[in-house]
């Protein structure tokens, strides 16, 4: 049986978009098999925007496949990204989805998972981490639920370009440094509150390690980004009790 699955940074740009229908697929086989939980783990969208109708016309599926796992007993937990902003008002209120907007613990199967979208772990970034504040801001969530559509969608559409630009050049300035980054990241936290396991995305960077802190062994897992190799972690029984494994999509799909 499985337990959980993990996915973020699809970076759906459009309905016609094809990663959107390797998504509908993958709600699709979660209505047949009927996890214990769904993580999207943030950037699911390119751009979403609160409870805007510019956008829960778009992705109208999605939101109606989420909505029937809720009703069969899936917790389905949705983590902002930095292109999916101020969700509760849709996702957790109308369609039955839990809403986190920082990282959160959960405890599944005996198992401690610290779950995050990732985008804080680079305390160096100041430049960034003032934006993420400023678009939680009730000044601008005010000004996003009640823009007009069309500006709300201009202004979006224009910030997820920027955003995509700068994933695209500063956070993954090479594979080695995001690596580093998530296990620098996870000795900081793990002083915090401990954990067993760690699943992030944010960087478009695929991780699978198991580091060593305070001598408890720690699995780090990064899932990467469905724009170059989509796959998705599966926490799932096994012979040896229980496993999590970072997984190719289509390969869980066939």
């Amino acid at each position: 049986m499985i337990r959980a699955l993990f996915i973020s940074d699809i970076h759906i740009s459009s309905p016609q978009d094809a990663k959107y229908a390797l998504f509908l697929r993958v709600l699709e086989r979660c209505e047949k098999i009927q996890p214990r939980h769904l993580f999207l783990v943030g950037d699911i969208f390119d751009l979403w925007i609160s409870n805007r109708h510019y956008f829960i016309e778009r992705y109208a599926e999605a939101a109606e496949r989420l909505r029937t796992l809720c009703k069969l007993g899936v917790k389905v937990h949705y983590f902002e990204g930095n292109h999916d902003l101020d969700l509760k008002l849709y996702w957790q209120h109308e369609v039955g989805v839990d809403v986190q907007e920082e990282a959160a613990f959960f405890e599944i199967e005996g198992r401690v998972f610290r779950v995050e979208h990732g985008d804080q772990m680079d305390l160096t970034d100041q430049g960034y981490l003032f934006l993420r504040w400023l678009l939680r801001t009730p000044f601008l969530k005010f000004l996003c639920r009640y823009l007009p559509n069309k500006i709300v969608a201009w202004i979006g559409e224009r910030a997820s370009r920027a955003s995509r630009d700068y994933t695209s050049h500063v956070k993954t300035t090479t594979e080695d440094r995001a690596r580093s980054l998530i296990v620098d990241h996870s000795r900081r936290v793990f002083s915090q509150k401990e954990f067993q396991v760690l699943v992030c995305g944010h960087v478009h960077t695929i991780e699978d390690r198991e580091v060593v802190i305070d001598e408890k062994k720690v699995r780090l897992i990064n899932l990467g980004t469905w724009l170059k190799d989509p796959r998705m972690a599966v926490f799932a029984d096994s012979e040896n009790g229980y496993q999590i494994n970072l997984q190719s999509v289509h390969e869980w799909l066939a």
